[in-house]
């Protein structure tokens, strides 16, 4: 029997749109069986890009100037209540763009309240014109992203710290309230060598844009040896993966048994392919049909 395998609800926030929807998606995907919802990121869309998007054939972004994109952790926020099982995670946070010392209090304070059920995704951002618009530097935004995460761990971790780095600088302080988990889990994202070395040397998951198996293979055992060089171990790395469900039952089932021998401990269902009409009724068969048979 496969091993029983956690199911995500990616990019929830571009599907709950509204108040009410926000709240109906995240109670569907709870009653489906998922273990977490996901919330993804862009600040503002820039009306001429230049940028590629990393993730499609021809560059260009999958969504346009009437594309709903909330801020992640104000929508994980109002719809954290109505499943308080679910695990509330950012797909992705785009940590260069954000002030460290006020996002670890937003974090730490969202953690608090929901008992201990953040996890924060993070990637070090494709837009450049964001990046531009923002007044936030481009060049160096890896090793900005990089000690941000170390400035973040540092604030979580107790009372009167500091921290004297290259972007972040601050002389002894405390932040208050402190997150509920001891360590919340930060998940690197991107399809990159040096996504994949940053996952392997400081993430506490993993989460590839890729959906072909045998690219997926191999940024899995990327994310290992690199966290064998840094006396790390991938099995404390959860590996996420996208996955588009097929449209029969049992080749889904097949395709999601594949990515448990590859490795892959949660699947992220992307929202998107539960819009429109009787696509909560779509939801509802998945989880009918996939998740509940692989938890038995």
């Amino acid at each position: 029997m496969m091993a029983t395998m956690k199911y995500g609800l990616s990019f929830a926030s571009s599907l709950g749109t509204d108040s009410a929807s926000a709240l109906e998606v995240t109670k569907a995907a709870d009653n489906a069986g998922f273990d977490s919802v996901w919330g993804g990121e862009h600040v503002i869309f820039p009306s001429t890009i230049e940028s590629k998007y990393p993730y499609t054939p021809d560059g260009k972004v999958p969504a346009t100037k009437d594309t709903h994109i909330p801020d992640p952790l104000i929508w994980l926020a109002y719809v954290a209540s109505s499943a308080p099982s679910l695990r509330l995670g950012t797909c992705i946070l785009i940590l260069p763009q954000r002030n460290p010392l006020v996002l670890a209090k937003e974090i730490a304070t969202l953690d608090h309240l929901t008992n201990g059920r953040v996890e924060l995704g993070i990637g070090v951002g494709w837009l450049k014109e964001e990046f531009e618009a923002l007044g936030v530097p481009w060049e160096r935004r890896g090793a900005r992203n990089d000690e941000y995460v170390e400035a973040l761990r540092t604030i979580w971790s107790g009372t009167d710290v500091e921290f004297h780095g290259e972007f972040v600088d601050f002389e002894p302080l405390t932040c208050t309230p402190r997150p509920k988990q001891e360590r919340i889990p930060i998940t690197v994202g991107g399809d990159t060598p040096v996504a994949v070395r940053r996952a392997g040397r400081l993430a506490d998951g993993y989460f590839p844009g890729t959906t072909d198996v045998d690219e997926l293979t191999q940024l899995i055992d990327g994310v290992a040896t690199e966290a064998k060089k840094n006396d790390r171990d991938i099995a404390d790395i959860t590996i996420n993966a996208i996955f588009v469900p097929s449209r029969e039952a049992p080749e889904t089932a097949s395709r999601a048994e594949q990515l448990v021998e590859i490795g892959v401990d949660r699947l992220m269902v992307p929202g998107f392919i539960f819009m429109g009409d009787g696509g909560l009724d779509r939801l509802q068969a998945f989880g009918e049909n996939v998740i509940s048979p692989s938890a038995g």
